[in-house]
C-alpha cells in the first residue's frame, strides 16, 4: 500500500536538503545532532529524503540547530513566536496573568533560538514576581540570563524585576549589585529616566540594609539626575523613599510628612497599586506614632485599591500592619490570628517581614500570659531578623530579654541585651 502523503512537510527531499544545510551551518555532524529516538542513521535517511520526520523530531532538531520546525518542514517561517511573545507581554501589562502565563509557556515550548527562549523565561519570571513568588522569579530570570548571556545593564526592565526579587527575600548584596551596575550604565548612556529609576531602587536597597548614609546621598543625587521632572510618579517615588529613610531612622513626623506627600501625588494618578502601597506605608508610620485608628482607616482604603492586583505578599503585609493596630487597640485574639496568617505567607518570601510577623504573635501570647509560647516565637523572630539587623531586631531582643529576666534566667537575659546593644551600634 502506498504511504499516505504527509501534511506537515512540503517535500521529503526538500526537508532533507534544509536539514543538511542547517546542520552544516551549525557545524554539527550527524552523530553530534543525534539524540535518543533519532539516531545518526535515521538523520542520514531524513537528509536523503527517504524518511519524513515527525513534528516533534523537527522541533527538537530545530532547537539544536537554531532554526524553527516550520523552516525545516516547509522552508517558511511563520513568525508565530514573536507574535505569541507580544501577545503575552500585552496580557501581562493588562494584568491578565493566567493568559500571560499560558502564552509565555507556549512561547518557551516552541522557542528555537536562545533569544526566543530567554524572552519567554523573562516573561515567566516577571509574571512570577507579580504573583508574589520571588524565588520562582529569580530562578526564571537567572536561567534567562544564562541562556541569553545578557548584560543586565542593557535590560532595565529585566534588571528591575530581578533586583527587586532578590531584595524581597533579603538577598540585598545581589540586589544592590544589579542596581549599581544598571545605574552606572544608565548614566553612561545619558538616560536620565532609567538613571532615576535605578537610583531610587538602589537607595531603597540601602535603606533595607540599614546603610542610611549611602541612601541619603543617593536620594540627594536623584534631584540632580532629573532636576526639572514634573512627573508625579517620579516625585512620589522620591517622597516614598525619603519617607522610608526617615521611618527607618525613627524620625516619625518627617516620615509621615513625606509619606503624605507621596500619597497626595499618587491619588492624582491612575496608579491604584502604588496608591495602595502608599496607604500601607503611611499606616505603618502612624502605628509607629501610636495612632491605630487612623492606621486601620488607611489600611482599609489601601486594601480596597489593591482589589485583584495585589499579590499574596501584598495582602500579607497589610494584614501585618492591621495586626499591629489591633494590638495597640488591645484586640489581642484578632491580632494573633491576623499576624499568624501574615507570617505564614511571608516566611518564604521575606525573612525580615516574616520575623516581624512572628514578633507580633509573640507579643500577643505574652499579653495573654503564655510565656512559653511567647519566648519560642520571639526566638524564632530573632533568628529570622538577624540576617539583616534592624531596629525590629533590637525590639525583639529587648522584649526577649525582659521575658527571660521575668522567668529568672538573668544570665540569658544579659546575653540577649548585649546582642541588642551590638545591633544598635551596628545600625546607628
Amino acid at each position: 500500500m502506498p504511504r499516505r502523503k504527509s501534511t506537515h512537510v512540503d517535500d521529503p527531499i526538500a526537508v532533507g536538503h534544509r536539514l543538511r544545510e542547517a546542520r552544516k551551518q551549525a557545524g554539527l555532524s550527524q552523530r553530534q545532532l543525534s539524540f535518543p529516538g533519532c539516531s545518526p542513521a535515521y538523520i542520514s535517511r531524513i537528509e536523503a529524503g527517504d524518511r519524513i520526520p515527525s513534528l516533534q523530531l523537527l522541533r527538537e532538531m530545530g532547537r539544536r540547530l537554531g532554526v524553527s520546525e516550520d523552516y525545516l518542514a516547509t522552508g517558511a517561517e511563520r513568525h508565530d513566536e514573536k507574535a505569541v511573545l507580544v501577545e503575552a507581554e500585552i496580557s501581562l501589562r493588562l494584568d491578565e496573568r493566567e493568559l500571560a502565563g499560558a502564552l509565555y509557556a507556549e512561547a518557551l515550548e516552541r522557542a528555537t533560538t536562545s533569544d526566543e527562549r530567554a524572552s519567554a523565561l523573562v516573561g515567566l519570571g516577571q509574571l512570577a514576581f507579580r504573583e508574589g513568588k520571588p524565588r520562582e522569579a529569580i530562578a526564571r530570570l537567572e536561567e534567562a540570563r544564562s541562556v541569553a548571556r545578557a548584560d543586565l545593564s542593557d535590560q532595565p526592565g529585566w534588571a528591575d524585576t530581578l533586583g527587586r526579587a532578590y531584595a524581597s527575600i533579603d538577598q540585598l548584596e545581589a540586589s544592590i549589585g544589579i542596581f549599581e551596575r544598571s545605574l552606572a550604565a544608565a548614566e553612561g548612556r545619558n538616560d536620565p529616566i532609567e538613571a532615576v529609576r535605578f537610583a531610587v531602587l538602589l537607595a531603597n536597597a540601602y535603606i533595607d540594609k540599614t546603610e542610611f548614609h549611602e541612601a541619603e546621598q543617593l536620594l540627594d543625587r536623584v534631584l540632580t539626575l532629573a532636576p526639572d521632572s514634573r512627573d508625579p510618579i517620579f516625585r512620589a517615588r522620591l517622597y516614598w523613599s525619603q519617607s522610608r529613610l526617615h521611618a527607618a531612622r525613627e524620625d516619625h513626623p518627617r516620615a509621615a510628612r513625606y509619606a503624605r506627600k507621596a500619597l497626595n501625588l499618587l491619588e492624582l494618578t491612575e496608579h491604584t497599586y502604588y496608591t495602595a502601597q502608599a496607604h500601607q506605608l503611611l499606616a505603618h508610620i502612624e502605628l509607629d506614632r501610636r495612632n491605630p485608628e487612623e492606621a486601620i482607616e488607611l489600611l482599609q482604603k489601601g486594601l480596597a485599591l489593591l482589589a485583584d492586583s495585589g499579590t499574596p505578599i501584598d495582602i500579607a503585609l497589610f494584614k501585618l500592619e492591621e495586626a499591629r493596630a489591633l494590638i495597640q487597640l488591645e484586640r489581642l485574639e484578632e491580632a494573633a490570628s491576623l499576624a499568624m496568617d501574615a507570617s505564614g505567607l511571608l516566611t518564604d518570601a521575606s525573612p525580615q517581614d516574616g520575623g516581624r510577623g512572628y514578633a507580633l504573635v509573640a507579643e500577643v501570647f505574652s499579653e495573654l500570659g503564655d510565656s512559653r509560647k511567647a519566648l519560642e516565637l520571639y526566638e524564632l523572630a530573632a533568628e529570622m531578623l538577624s540576617a539583616h539587623p534592624s531596629r525590629y531586631l533590637v525590639e525583639v531582643y529587648e522584649k526577649l530579654a525582659a521575658m527571660l529576666e521575668a522567668e529568672g534566667q538573668k544570665d540569658e537575659a544579659l546575653n540577649v541585651l548585649k546582642k541588642a546593644v551590638a545591633v544598635q551600634t551596628h545600625t546607628a
